[in-house]
């Protein structure tokens, strides 16, 4: 049984011209293929508190005047 997303996106690539179908193939094996990496949070707890308080303030500052 094929979910209603697959059924989705069938529809909107078989809309597409040649080229952009390929682009869309090619997409997606590249989400099949990629893996992601990263490190177990516990590894970076020997970082906690090195940034001074007053740099904390002004980041959350800058990130609420962004948002």
């Amino acid at each position: 049984m094929t979910s209603p997303i697959t059924e989705e996106i069938y529809k909107q690539v078989d809309l597409l011209p040649h080229d952009q179908k390929i682009k869309v193939l090619d997409f997606v094996r590249s989400l099949q293929s990629s893996q992601y990496f990263g490190v177990p949070g516990e590894s970076l707890l020997k970082f906690a508190g090195l940034i001074p308080l007053d740099d904390l303030e002004q980041m959350e500052q800058a990130i609420q005047e962004g948002c």
